[in-house]
């Protein structure tokens, strides 16, 4: 199977064809193409709606252009375009779903729509013949800058939410806490290479809900922790560069050390096979290290490049599950969540 996928759920002009011989237990990826915006967004510090549905509506036919182009296949060939639906804003999820409708009508293809958080999921299923194929059950944390949530996945078609954030996500938490520094946007990446020059003992940045009995997060309390602390340590501009790297330091521990604990616990308690991590912060290797060390169960991590938006993950959702539907019976859905 043969499928174009496009993703615009954010700031991201994605597309790409991905291909899955039946019984595989993995995609192949043909092409994959991202046209981003995050350096007008980088200048104001967050994502500006509007600016990101304008620029994806001057990216999107080239993209896809250039994503069969590379990818060597024929229009003919394609089986079917799978679209990002939701969630994400509601301007750039439009230019995608729209994009995709237009092309679907016109090249007679079906549109398979994809949740945009079971694709970050799906990375884990890209390119993988070399690694051992994913058991089931298996659990799924999901960490970006909107979403931290726990996922139990028993089979390809059945999946159980088992909790999530109740305010800021984990990289949501990343970014609010970079601006008190006055970091970059995003400001996770930043912090991690930061953090790698800083004392993790240096603040006791607490670690909310830890403890607590349900798979929930939350990291407003964290945020306001760390903006205390920088009130009494005066203007930002006037930090020292290793007080800065501590803070970062402190920080990454106190959102890795929830994460972890919420993610083996669930491991623990339905008893699973395999430990996926997918979304932008799934692209934090001191993450990925303490998972590794912290359990003897497979563990599955994309490589970094696909951990951030990306069609290629819409497409291997797409492969797995080709509900194909026409393009009459498709909208964007801004809300749209785990279902």
């Amino acid at each position: 199977m043969k499928i174009l996928a496009i993703e615009t759920s954010c700031d991201e002009t994605a597309a790409a064809v991905v291909s899955k011989n039946p019984g595989e237990s993995y995609v192949k990826i043909l092409s994959n193409v991202v046209a981003s915006s995050l350096m007008l967004h980088s200048k104001t510090g967050g994502i500006i709606p509007d600016v990101a549905a304008r620029e994806q509506l001057k990216f999107i036919i080239p993209v896809i252009e250039k994503a069969i182009k590379t990818s060597k296949i024929k229009i003919e060939d394609l089986d079917a375009i799978a679209i990002t639906q939701g969630p994400g804003l509601i301007g750039s999820l439009l230019i995608g779903v729209e994009t995709a409708k237009t092309l679907s009508f016109l090249w007679k293809k079906p549109i398979i729509p994809v949740n945009h958080l079971f694709g970050h999921i799906y990375a884990n299923f890209i390119q993988a013949p070399k690694l051992d194929a994913v058991q089931f059950p298996a659990i799924a944390l999901l960490v970006s800058g909107g979403h931290t949530d726990l996922v139990l996945i028993k089979n390809h078609n059945n999946f159980k939410w088992l909790g999530g954030t109740r305010d800021d996500a984990a990289g949501e938490a990343f970014d609010k806490i970079g601006r008190l520094l006055n970091l970059p946007y995003p400001a996770g990446p930043t912090m991690e290479a930061l953090a790698k020059n800083g004392d993790e003992k240096a603040f006791n940045f607490p670690r909310p809900m830890i403890g607590s009995r349900d798979f929930d997060f939350s990291f407003s309390g964290l945020k306001a922790a760390v903006w205390r602390e920088t009130k009494k340590l005066g203007s930002s501009v006037n930090y020292s560069p290793s007080t800065i790297n501590d803070i970062c330091a402190c920080v990454q521990k106190s959102i890795i050390e929830v994460l972890v604990r919420k993610t083996l616990k669930a491991a623990k308690k339905y008893n699973v096979k395999s430990i996926l991590l997918g979304g932008g912060v799934a692209a934090n290797q001191k993450l990925r290290d303490e998972i590794k060390l912290k359990t003897k169960i497979k563990f599955f991590f994309p490589e970094k490049g696909l951990c951030t938006d990306n069609a290629a993950m819409i497409g291997a959702y797409a492969a797995f599950h080709p509900e194909e539907k026409s393009w009459e019976k498709i909208n964007a859905n801004p809300e749209l969540y785990f279902d």
